[in-house]
């Protein structure tokens, strides 16, 4: 079942969201008293006669150099923090400048800096978009290589999809989408099939989610990381309760965040609430778990990242759950999820693997079988030749 389409370099054609992963296994990890490398965006070499160690270990370090832009200690402890939560207070320029112990000003320039080298996306909100009456589906299609680049164009400019890439199968493009509930998905996924000439378009949604979300762990300040683990039962609507205010701050927080001093007094100002009535409100839409999490969005190809492999098994339904809880306990992976099936696509569980080689892609798959009772032969590993997009999307309330 497994075909190869066009072959190509992973590379960054536009602008989240993001995994719980840490520096992968193909990399060589050195104390800091003894060795530090330099990885480049475009990919890096193995030092030699070094030894291999446990890319868990918080005290193992890398010095990271992104083509001219190097990462000393401040930036990793930086990308660490903000990656996981930017703190939502008056001055959060300041309360990070406290913990890296620079001040406010130096942390911006950082920041704009990491900015310019592509390493971070943005800085914002990531809502949970059935809080906000949406639903969202993973897209499958078969386009001919022909009219691939023009499909791509067609995908990318949907203001409703978040992530496009080209993948190595017959089914050569995938693509999330979101719509709002009181709409027909199924529809707008074939009138964007019938846009593309599709040979074929599978609609895949979530049956249930088992982990969601991107940490990157650069051995920097942090030394333990976020728990992105989530077991979450069979999926199903909710009422979706936002009030007024609720959906004011919602719709102007989805933004890239100003570089000030006191970026969040600039929002709550075009609102006309007060900032500290602006940010306890940001506070309850976290505990209310309409909010994920507040945070940076980090481009982990530029990290190192270079292989992103998505793993589809066919899994007996009998130990889906236990797999899928099993599988999400893996840092190398981001997302897990049980999909919804087609009589041209049987696979059912769902695993984003991220890793510095298609090799070790391989390997942590090969791991996860060997740790789970699912089967090699049931298994098929689709790896990322090409990002046509990546981003949050806007969800209007």
């Amino acid at each position: 079942m497994q075909a190869m389409g066009r072959e190509k370099s992973f590379t960054n054609s536009s602008s989240p969201s993001g995994p719980f992963v840490r520096y992968p296994e193909a990399f060589t990890f050195c104390h800091p008293k003894a060795f530090s490398f330099c990885c480049h965006s475009e990919g890096a070499e193995r030092p030699k006669n070094l030894t291999q160690n446990n890319p868990s270990d918080p005290s193992l370090s890398l010095r990271v150099t992104i083509k001219n832009l190097k990462l000393d200690n401040v930036d990793k402890n930086l990308l660490d923090i903000i990656q996981a939560e930017f703190p939502l207070s008056r001055e959060p320029f300041a309360a990070l400048g406290l913990r890296l112990s620079v001040n406010w000003n130096e942390v911006i320039q950082r920041i704009e800096r990491l900015k310019s080298g592509g390493i971070i996306r943005l800085i914002g909100p990531v809502f949970n978009p059935r809080r906000l009456g949406y639903r969202t589906t993973l897209v499958a299609v078969k386009v001919p290589v022909e009219r691939l680049d023009k499909a791509e164009r067609i995908v990318s400019t949907h203001p409703m999809v978040s992530h496009c890439y080209e993948r190595n199968h017959d089914f050569n493009l995938w693509f999330t989408l979101a719509m709002p509930v009181a709409e027909d998905i199924e529809s707008e996924v074939h009138k964007l099939g019938s846009r593309i000439k599709a040979e074929e378009i599978l609609n895949l949604p979530a049956i249930r989610t088992f982990k969601i979300g991107a940490y990157f762990n650069l051995g920097g300040y942090t030394t333990s990381v976020p728990d992105m683990v989530t077991h979450h039962n069979k999926l199903s609507d909710t009422d979706f309760e936002l009030s007024p205010a609720d959906r004011a701050i919602i719709n102007e927080l989805q933004q890239d965040l100003p570089l000030s001093e006191k970026p969040f007094d600039l929002i709550s100002a075009r609102l006309s609430i007060d900032v500290d009535k602006f940010l306890s409100h940001c506070q309850a839409l976290l505990q209310r778990g309409i909010m994920r999490r507040f945070s940076a969005s980090i481009n982990h190809s530029k990290l190192g990242f270079t292989a992103n492999a998505m793993a589809c098994w066919n899994t007996p339904p009998d130990i889906i759950e236990a797999a899928g809880k099993k599988i999400a306990k893996f840092p190398e992976i981001s997302h897990c999820y049980e999909r919804q099936t087609s009589p041209l696509w049987t696979y059912n569980l769902f695993a984003m693997i991220h890793a510095a080689t298609k090799e070790t892609c391989r390997a942590i798959a090969d791991r996860i079988c060997s740790e789970t009772r699912l089967g090699k032969n049931d298994l098929v590993l689709l790896f990322s030749t090409k990002e046509i997009r990546k981003t949050r999307v806007r969800y209007t309330v």
